[in-house]
Parts: C-alpha cells; structure tokens; sequence
C-alpha cells in the first residue's frame, strides 16, 4: 500500500521539524526536546502503516443492468489473516466520478467481514464504478496506507418500465391508404402493398408479384396483436427542463414494454433518428431488454427538429411522446396517420389533462406516471 501523510501528519511534521531546529540553535532543551516529540510521532505513524495488512478483499457490484432508482448494490468482502491485531479500515467507491463512502467495521483477527453499500442509479445511461479505495490510517492518524481493490466496472443503467395497460385490439390497417377496422380473430388477406426492405419474405404475394412484375407483401388481419409505434421526441427544445425527457423516455419505454409482453410487433423511432428498432410479433423480454438499451444511451440533441415519420406497415397504433414545447400539430398529424394515434406530452404545468388536436387525443401530465394513467383510461379501453 503506498503510504503518505494524513493532513494533520503533515501539520505536526512542519511544526516538529522547526521546533526541534530552533531548539537546538538556541540550545533550549525544552523547545528541542518537544520538537523531537513531533518528528518521533509523525515516524511513528508512517511505521504503523508500512507493514502490509493481513486481509484478503475483494469487491462485486450486482446487478449490471438497472432500471433508473433500481436497487444496485457493492458487496465489499475482507478476511482478516493476521491472528494477533484487529485492523480499522475506511474505504471508498467511485460512481461517475463521485465518491462513495463504504463503512467498513473494525475487523478482527481472523474475521470475514461482508459490507454491503448502495451504488447510485438515479442518472439513466452508463454507469462506471471503481476503484475502489481501501485505506489504512496509522498511529494518531498522521500517516494512511491506500490500495485499489477490485476493476472498474460498468452498471447499464435503463429506463424504469412502469405498470401500464396493452394496446386496444382490433385496430389494425387493411392496406397501403385504408384505414379499414377488422373483426378480432383470424388472419384473413386484407390487401396488398409493395415491399418495403424489412419486410418478411415469407409473406410475398407470389401470383401477385409474378403478374405486375413488383414484389408485393400480403397483409393479413390480425386484429388482436396490431402493431405499436412510439415515436419519441429526444431533441433539448422540446423540454424546458431537460429532467422532463428522462419522463417521456419512461413512458416510450413502459410502453414497448408491455406490447412486447402481450405479443404486439413494436417499433421504436426518436425524431432524431438516434434510435430506430423494430421487434417482430413474439418478441421476447431479451428483445425488449435491447430497446431498453437503446434508451438507456440516449440524449438530448441540439439540432433543429426533423421531420421523422413513422412506417406505412406500422401505422396500427401510433404513440407519440414528447414535451411542452414540442410541435404539437406536427405531432398530432403523425398520430393522426394511424387507425388509433395519441399524443403523450410531459407537461409539468398543466396537470393531468385529456384534449384533442382534431380528432388525435392528447394526454398531459407532468411525469410518466400520469401519462400511463391517461393512456389506460383513454386508449386501453
């Protein structure tokens, strides 16, 4: 362990190191004789802490990924191999670059001791922990041994996915410029359109295809598993406050969360196009699990607004989330291209609050738990 002096080491050496030479030149036995006292103590000190400690440690940090405010946890394990003198230690995680204190009990000869200390989750995005710092202070605390313990690790830290409904059934699209509503059950051809690179080869309309020399999807109704869209707005002038984006990614989030668990294919664009994922029916949590990634990356962009639409095969169910200083006719004409489009916008000053541009709802509350509760009363009926 590399040792140095503690600041009050160093007070006491620059007062003993004067005291004791001006004692001598002047030849007072006291002045030297206190001065002496000082430097004797302060060697003292830095002695007490160049023996190597007998521990054995080791750091853990579980889990790697989180939701925002999720528990994460350090686990700080030390064994005492010494089996005459108990040892004090103080330790010290880095998170981000903030210190992180650890209370490490006293620990004695042959003891294991296990700590445990929260690590921060309340910043979305990639979270870097370590080293940890494990000091040693020595006799009247004028000296301190520090060693590093463990790698520096990295804790993913993801959007929460808050409790939401599903999305309304029997909405999907007949085809490419209808906005024709199906009965639930079966998967009857509806239409056709032409293909769009993506989409499933398996579902090429062959005879179709062969007689107008264009490749053609089929589109079958399936209106109990239509597609979900949510278009997010990530660029810093749709939000005043820029903690109000960390809420419309919670609510983009709890929603393509909870399409995927109930089978729906889902699609997640920013107006940016920083992020633009598509999950297929049958997606599995590992697939959300990705999405949830890309979230929990994402920033606010500078630029000027862009003009970002959504996919003529995904205009099922269309969510659009953004701020209060967000376009919002030009998000309610995105919405509105679909057979069922809303508005969710995270506006801190208008309460909770249910209008309509045209006939797209918008749904206002100053944080996501707001929004999804809107949502379940006004679109998952």
């Amino acid at each position: 362990m590399p040792v140095r002096l503690t600041a009050r080491g160093l007070g006491t050496a620059l007062l003993g190191v004067p005291l004791l030479a001006l004692g001598l030149w002047w030849r007072y036995p006291g002045v030297a004789g206190l001065g002496a006292a000082l430097v004797l103590l302060v060697v003292a000190g830095v002695v007490s802490v160049l023996s190597r400690a007998r521990v054995a440690p080791s750091r853990t940090v579980r889990p790697r990924t989180v939701q925002r405010l999720g528990p994460c946890r350090g686990v700080l394990e030390l064994t005492g191999t010494s089996r005459r003198f108990p040892v004090l230690f103080d330790a010290t995680d880095e998170v981000a670059g903030e210190p992180v204190v650890v209370d490490v009990p006293l620990l004695a000869p042959g003891e294991r001791v296990r700590v445990e200390y929260p690590i921060p989750t309340h910043t979305r995005g990639l979270l870097r922990v370590g080293p940890l710092t494990l000091g040693r202070r020595g006799l009247a605390g004028l000296a301190r041994a520090r060693a590093v313990v463990g790698d520096v690790v990295e804790v993913r830290v993801v959007p929460r996915v808050l409790p939401v409904r599903g999305l309304p059934g029997g909405v999907r699209r007949g085809h490419v410029g209808a906005d024709e509503r199906v009965e639930r059950g079966g998967t009857d051809l509806v239409g056709l359109r032409e293909y769009v690179p993506g989409d499933d080869l398996r579902r090429l309309h062959w005879a179709t295809s062969a007689r107008t020399g264009t490749l053609m999807i089929r589109e079958d109704a399936d209106p109990a598993r239509p597609h979900l869209a949510v278009l997010l707005d990530d660029h810093a002038a749709g939000y005043p406050d820029p903690a109000h984006l960390e809420d419309a990614v919670e609510v983009a989030a709890s929603l393509v969360a909870v399409a995927v668990a109930e089978g729906h294919p889902v699609r997640l664009l920013t107006s940016s196009g920083a992020v633009d994922v598509e999950l297929p029916a049958g997606a599995v949590d590992a697939d959300a699990a990705v999405v949830l990634a890309a979230l929990a990356d994402l920033t606010a962009v500078a630029d000027e607004p862009a003009a970002r639409s959504v996919p003529v095969r995904d205009l099922d169910v269309v969510a659009v989330v953004c701020g209060a200083s967000s376009d919002l006719s030009a998000s309610a004409l995105e919405a509105g291209r679909a057979s069922v489009g809303v508005v969710l916008v995270v506006d801190p000053g208008a309460g909770r609050a249910v209008s309509a541009i045209g006939s797209v709802p918008v749904l206002r509350a100053p944080a996501a738990e707001g929004l999804l509760d809107a949502w379940n009363a006004v679109v998952s009926r």
